[in-house]
């Protein structure tokens, strides 16, 4: 049974401590890290949310309290005081090995059972279980970490976005559904049945009627929730940074935006990011890299054959071409020696989960050219080839020969299986780029329709409107991602403000402007009452955690996360309701328990 603090306060943390406190008398309090019993003396890491102190129990400083201390194990909370003295022996791997506590008072707080995982870094625990024992995994110095970096980082964000004034206003969770490119997470009405209100997706339509209200700049840090199939670095709920400003055009958003940035790479990381940041076009980061989110920290660019192989005997890339698909390339510069035919075949089987057939290959060797495909290419093919993707001894060049979609999902993600193989990737290296002028839809196959490729309140680059109804693939949008190091970090674009301009693009989408009235009829009403030009962006505020704690996994930055299935594995949730709290909801389930 654990003991009271009784007159015991805390008097210093215990990851404070420094050479400079020896002698003073200290009060510590916190959980056993570790024990060692050296016979007359007992040696105990107390550990905190700052730190790690040795605390000392010496059976000629108290006999009471060392025969006490007998009985400690590991993840005990206690209390003790005593007094600092300088080691014997420093430990130079901790801040606080300069000086040890020798005990005179301990009290047992609590006691603990043996913990199912242990409360270290790098443990190598099966993550199920550290989901299952959040409140232990925790205890782990690098997730109080994450958690310190995510708190230190959501109040940089609040005080610039207070200095420039902008109003942090909250809206609502239980709201209406929209079609938002997800599902929706929905939720039951007890007291209008039948009926049901959705979680936001985002809290887009609401951020801009505080811009029709008059607001000029809104924040939020704020959840969302997208009832989607989860990928790795996906959560069913996530957080968002949402700004969103009145009287702005593209320059006006990017400008503050990069201020917002390099504050906090500056204050966080102590990196000086170079401004202005570039920026490209998404027909320039599909062509160079194959995703309009580029990893710009290493080469191995994508280039195009088509032109020089359309009329080739080799007929998967002359049928490729002639189908209106691509045949493209890239050049991995210098390192063809690093790849066997056995991994050649492997990354030939990695291509293929993007949907390619296959992959052809080039080799440049000090004895020529090796290459399965040689013997099929007349000789001005090859060396076409060649000189395109300015091919040197020592060079490999992969080849994908599909339709577009294929080439550059397939070589898009190949060029960073590449480096990450050749552990090319430097992560202490921050490579920011602006992506901008995407194609304002994206056409759906299976729904045999175009669909917003942001969303249906996304304004279309001016010079691009007469194209609307004529030609809705040619036109571009007055959109921008932020994208660093090969993840999209934040996205927005300026919005419709106008009626008019706003039904031709439903009509574009294929809405009624019944159906239309009926999904989004309180943001055209709103918009017939005056509406500024206004637009902004979100961040995914996990994944710029992410990349400021160089985590590879989005679970180690949310405190409580879910599994890939939507489920948490410390609580069991979602559950099974009973027949009571259905009939309340007025919902009827017709799955088996």
């Amino acid at each position: 049974m654990g003991e009271s603090m009784g007159n015991l306060r805390r008097t210093h943390m215990c990851g404070s401590l420094r050479i400079e406190n020896e002698g003073q008398e200290v009060v510590l309090m916190g959980w056993v890290q570790k024990r060692r019993n050296l016979g007359s003396l007992i040696f105990v890491d107390l550990r905190d949310t700052s730190g790690i102190a040795q605390v000392v129990f010496d059976s000629n400083i108290s006999e009471e309290t060392f025969n006490k201390a007998e009985t400690i194990r590991s993840e005990f909370v206690l209390a003790i005081r005593g007094k600092v003295y300088k080691r014997q022996s420093i430990n130079k791997e901790l801040p606080t090995g300069d000086i040890e506590v020798f005990v005179e008072e301990l009290k047992i707080l609590d006691e603990a059972e043996t913990p199912p995982i242990y409360i270290k870094d790098n443990d190598d625990v099966a993550e199920a279980m550290r989901l299952k024992y959040r409140y232990l995994d925790l205890r782990k110095p690098s997730m109080q970490s994450n958690l310190k970096m995510r708190h230190k980082a959501a109040k940089l964000v609040r005080e610039f976005l207070d200095e420039n004034y902008f109003v942090e206003v909250e809206t609502p969770m239980l709201t209406k559904p929209t079609p938002e490119g997800a599902r929706d997470y929905v939720v039951p009405s007890r007291v209008n049945p039948g009926k049901f209100y959705a979680l936001p997706q985002s809290p887009q339509l609401f951020k801009q009627l505080l811009m029709v209200s008059g607001m000029e700049r809104y924040y939020q840090i704020v959840k969302c929730f997208r009832d989607e199939d989860l990928r790795a670095n996906r959560q069913p709920e996530f957080t968002q940074i949402d700004i969103e400003m009145s009287f702005v055009d593209i320059e006006d958003v990017l400008a503050i935006n990069e201020k917002l940035i390099y504050k906090i790479f500056k204050e966080l990381k102590g990196v000086e990011i170079s401004l202005p940041i570039d920026r490209m076009t998404y027909d320039e980061a599909m062509n160079r890299f194959g995703s309009d989110k580029p990893d710009l920290r290493f080469g191995f660019e994508i280039k195009c054959l088509s032109e020089i192989v359309e009329d080739s005997e080799f007929k998967v890339f002359s049928d490729a071409v002639k189908n209106g698909g691509d045949v493209r390339a890239i050049n991995v510069n210098g390192y063809g020696d690093e790849f066997t035919r056995k991994n050649i075949s492997q990354l030939e089987d990695f291509v293929k989960t993007y949907g390619a057939k296959g992959l052809a290959w080039i080799k440049i060797t000090d004895e020529g050219i090796t290459s399965p495909i040689a013997k099929f290419l007349k000789e001005e093919e090859l060396n076409g080839i060649i000189e395109k993707m300015e091919a040197q001894k020592g060079d490999l060049i992969l080849i994908v020969a599909d339709k577009a979609s294929v080439v550059f999902a397939s070589l898009g993600s190949l060029r960073v299986e590449v480096a990450r193989r050749l552990n090319l990737i430097n992560n202490d290296e921050y490579k920011l780029v602006w992506i901008t002028e995407f194609p304002l839809f994206e056409y759906d196959e299976e729904e045999d329709r175009y669909v917003a490729k942001h969303h249906p309140f996304t304004h279309p680059i001016d010079e691009d409107i007469e194209l609307l109804e004529t030609a809705p693939e040619k036109v571009r949008a007055k959109a921008y991602d932020i994208v660093i190091n090969g993840d999209e970090i934040g996205g927005g674009s300026i919005r419709i403000n106008n009626s008019q301009l706003q039904e031709r693009m439903f009509k574009a989408l294929g809405f009624t402007m019944d159906e239309a009235w009926d999904k989004f009829g309180f943001l055209l009403e709103a918009f017939k009452y005056g509406a500024p030009p206004h637009g902004g962006i979100a961040y995914g505020f996990d994944r710029l955690i992410m990349l400021l704690t160089g985590s590879d996994n989005i679970r180690d930055v949310v405190a409580f996360p879910k599994t890939q299935s939507a489920t948490c594995l410390l609580t069991n949730a979602p559950t099974i309701l009973t027949e009571t709290q259905l009939k309340e909801v007025h919902v009827s389930t017709t799955v088996n328990e």
